[in-house]
């Protein structure tokens, strides 16, 4: 038999993989934003707008960029949780529930003890 000790696993790697790709589509995100309003700028420059034209193309920009944001969110939000789901982790309720039966069996055992 081999005796070598077993390298130490990640205590998290699941959660902090999806932060991670969280982050970076988040980041994605604001480039696009900051991109799409630096082209406004541009257009705005060769097509002569106003400052009201500029406005208005702006807000129809940045409404449809936070439309597209929310639901990349949505979609996200949506695979993690059917991909958590797959891994049969327990849910947020569940391991409350879990809690509060230890706390009550704890309790149990001590007043068994307390009775002796």
């Amino acid at each position: 038999m081999d005796n070598k000790p077993e390298a130490p696993r990640e205590k998290h790697p699941v959660a902090e993989t999806f932060e991670r790709i969280w982050s970076q589509a988040l980041l994605a995100v604001n480039t696009a934003e900051e991109e799409a309003s630096r082209a406004v700028q541009r257009v705005a420059s060769v097509a002569g707008w106003s400052q009201d034209e500029v406005k208005r193309q702006a807000r129809e920009w940045t409404e449809r960029l936070t439309g597209h944001r929310k639901d990349l969110e949505h979609n996200v939000e949506d695979r993690v949780r059917t991909a958590l789901s797959r891994l049969k982790l327990p849910r947020r309720e569940e391991l409350q529930a879990f809690g509060s039966r230890l706390e009550r069996l704890a309790a149990r055992i001590q007043d068994l003890e307390h009775r002796k």
